[in-house]
């Protein structure tokens, strides 16, 4: 695809340089000198190599803040999505953090495919191979590896999922064939990669027989519910966030929760809700919860802010503020707790909690983990 032809799909040629992405933009908030506005006027004005190997391509953070609040309706995250394969097929590529390792781990998984290791999923929990629903695990224990020092417990929130899901009588499906999702690998403008995981994942759930597969990773849902039907067609399968599936259950089914005697406040990944429009969902489940009061950031629902990272590219100090400016945001409002659903969050904002630097008393707790807790 041509520069002028991704100008033309993406909507960018109607900019009318409002700005009101350029404020919208949490990059844009602290480093002055990016611009979603300027970055379009760029692909306007200069040549399509220059464009291609600017560097300010890595840094957006796809968030959608800025093509949710733009009235000419730019499509701005598949403008970068669009750029960035142009600038993989030069090899131009941003900064991989973690030395390239999480990048390393998916592009393994396209490749002969040693089965995953399960030893991590407590005898108490009961899963098994084929079944109608079928958890999706995503990169949650290459993470629980990976960033060990920051104690972020990844995989705490796979537990709890497949918990809950016990708790509901559901023993799911939890397959050593599974891949990673390929959120990042699109994202970054790797369709080929991509492609190769979903359909790897795809067929995984076909020869599971799951007519439902649930996600406790806010990318991994957005990913399947969005982008896997754009390149494979409708889904043979229902998919859900955690958050979701217990939402419904609570109108069909009664399940007693623990006292909590909790102040938290929730922090909506991207994903969830820019992306799929889902902000109700996890409130309800939080709200059922006897005991747990929660108490809004000032930036939340469709104006939730970022983590502050998602691809595993180009992490800064600039990155760093933004999560800085999160957290406070949530010590603002006098909960003790965060909450979020997705485990990027909870990785990158636990990062920055446990930098020397800072003095943070909030703890960070994925949704998952916190319903179960109080089952």
């Amino acid at each position: 695809m041509t520069i002028d032809a991704v100008i033309k799909k993406t909507n960018a040629h109607y900019c009318l340089e409002c700005g009101i992405c350029t404020g919208s933009c949490p990059i844009s908030r602290i480093n002055p000198k990016y611009s979603p506005r300027l970055f379009v006027e760029k692909s306007l004005l200069i040549s399509e190599e220059e464009l291609i190997r600017d560097d300010d391509l890595w840094t957006c953070l796809t968030c959608g803040a800025c093509s949710a609040r733009c009235p000419s309706l730019v499509d701005y995250n598949d403008f970068m999505f669009q750029m960035r394969q142009l600038a993989i097929e030069i090899d131009n590529r941003g900064v991989c953090t973690h030395a390239g390792t999480i990048q390393a781990v998916s592009a393994l998984q396209t490749k002969k495919f040693v089965k995953k290791d399960l030893s991590w999923i407590p005898k108490e929990l009961k899963t098994k191979q084929k079944g109608d629903v079928l958890f999706f695990v995503g990169c949650t224990p290459y993470y629980q590896i990976i960033f060990d020092n920051i104690k972020a417990d990844s995989l705490n929130a796979s537990k709890s999922t497949i918990k809950i899901l016990n708790k509901f009588g559901i023993e799911p499906v939890v397959s050593q064939d599974e891949r990673c999702c390929g959120h990042d690998s699109y994202w970054t403008g790797e369709l080929e990669k991509f492609k190769t995981l979903a359909k790897s994942n795809l067929e995984m759930i076909k020869n599971s027989g799951a007519k439902q597969v649930i996600f406790s990773c806010a990318e991994g849902y957005s990913t399947f519910k969005t982008l896997y039907p754009q390149f494979f067609g409708k889904l043979k399968f229902d998919v859900l966030h955690i958050s979701q599936f217990i939402a419904e259950k609570l109108d069909s089914e009664e399940i007693t929760f623990n006292e909590a005697n909790e102040k938290i406040t929730f922090h909506d990944p991207c994903r969830l809700g820019r992306f799929e429009k889902e902000f109700d969902a996890p409130r309800k489940v939080l709200s059922v919860i006897p005991g747990l009061e929660i108490l809004e950031m000032e930036r939340n629902r469709e104006n939730g802010m970022c983590c502050g990272s998602s691809t595993w590219m180009n992490c800064t100090q600039v990155n760093k503020k933004i999560q800085v400016d999160r957290l406070k945001e949530a010590e603002k409002t006098g909960a003790s707790t965060l909450v979020t659903a997705c485990p990027k969050c909870k990785i990158h904002l636990n990062c920055t909690m446990n930098d020397n630097g800072f003095d943070f008393k909030i703890k960070i707790k994925d949704l998952a983990t916190l319903v179960a807790e109080a089952i």
